[in-house]
């Protein structure tokens, strides 16, 4: 089977573009700032000589955003995305300019999926042209992005988000459930006579201080042998790379110095939130659950603020202060 699409990948080769159909997840971490970019699809370095597989959607840029590019990939369409991404330009603007500009004039055979942190609060947004290969849907989130093509069916789809949702560990954790919400024979149709989902799987994650060539974690299975589930492959080096790294979950940052030494002191006793600045300022305060959603606000800060917050639920929250627009500082924080 596989000599047989390797023939028929081929006549796809043409400039930088080429077929790349399967199914992904881009994310971010609101409570690390830490971007994450994971998928599969039934081609390898066999089918596509030379290539990394699936990896080849990935744009991650530490600290901003994520952004895959796949069904007929072209690595300029990405490199622009990549440029508008830079530019400070929104997940929805960079898809609209991307329609727009489309580098063959050809939006239509595209698929995006993007991500960024926007200091913490994460905005999405997907595009699924009408000439890719059915099934073809997306599905955004308020911090993550998961979409495909020449799938099973809209189930894929609807797995990886339930598994990503419903997983309680850091993102490393989570982009893998989200992968094994897809670990079924045919995820990717093309790969069902292999009996596997795929023939190429990734995971990358960015911390913000990354460079964008030495990622926190950058996991590759190229391509397997035949009947070799790589989603399976990488699951094992994943899990490996975390026995090397045992701290990683167990020790995961409190806090995140967007600056070298933030002017506050940060306490809480009970429900109440102490937060104290060393110098005036225009201050003001966001609270985030998981899900990224605002629970408080308070822009009316003084230089020393007493914040009662028994009106919030039991759990983790992301706490983020601003001078004027500028984020200040993040920290995690039970209540």
């Amino acid at each position: 089977m596989r000599l047989n699409y390797l023939f028929l990948i081929c006549l796809f080769f043409a400039n930088q573009s080429f077929a790349q159909h399967t199914f992904s997840i881009v994310a971010v971490d609101t409570l690390t700032a830490e971007i994450g970019s994971a998928g599969a699809t039934c081609g390898d370095s066999i089918v596509w000589p030379g290539s990394k597989g699936a990896y080849v959607i990935s744009e991650v840029i530490p600290g901003v955003g994520g952004i895959h590019a796949q069904a007929l990939l072209d690595n300029r369409n990405k490199a622009n995305a990549r440029n508008e991404m830079l530019a400070n330009k929104s997940p929805q603007q960079i898809i609209d300019w991307l329609i727009i500009n489309d580098i063959s004039g050809t939006p239509e055979v595209r698929q995006y999926g993007i991500v960024d942190y926007n200091a913490g609060s994460p905005r999405s947004a997907s595009f699924t042209g009408d000439s890719c290969m059915d099934y073809k849907n997306h599905i955004t989130g308020y911090y993550y992005s998961i979409q495909g093509n020449i799938l099973l069916g809209q189930g894929i789809l609807d797995s990886m988000e339930a598994r990503f949702l419903r997983s309680s560990g850091c993102m490393g954790d989570r982009l893998m459930q989200a992968l094994q919400g897809a670990n079924v024979a045919g995820a990717d149709s093309r790969c069902l006579s292999e009996g596997t989902s795929s023939l190429s799987a990734f995971v990358r994650i960015a911390k913000p201080d990354d460079s964008a060539n030495d990622l926190f974690l950058d996991i590759n299975v190229a391509g397997t042998g035949n009947g070799i589930e790589p989603i399976d492959v990488l699951q094992s080096r994943f899990d490996n790379w975390k026995l090397q790294n045992p701290s990683v979950c167990a020790n995961a940052p409190s806090s995140i110095p967007f600056s070298k030494a933030a002017p506050l002191q940060l306490k809480k006793h009970k429900d109440i939130l102490e937060l104290n600045f060393t110098s005036a300022g225009e201050y003001s305060l966001r609270i985030l659950n998981l899900n990224a959603q605002i629970v408080f606000e308070s822009s009316d800060l003084k230089q020393n603020n007493r914040i009662e917050l028994s009106q919030l639920s039991t759990g983790l929250y992301s706490i983020q202060v601003f001078d004027g627009s500028s984020l200040l500082h993040v920290q995690k924080m039970n209540f």
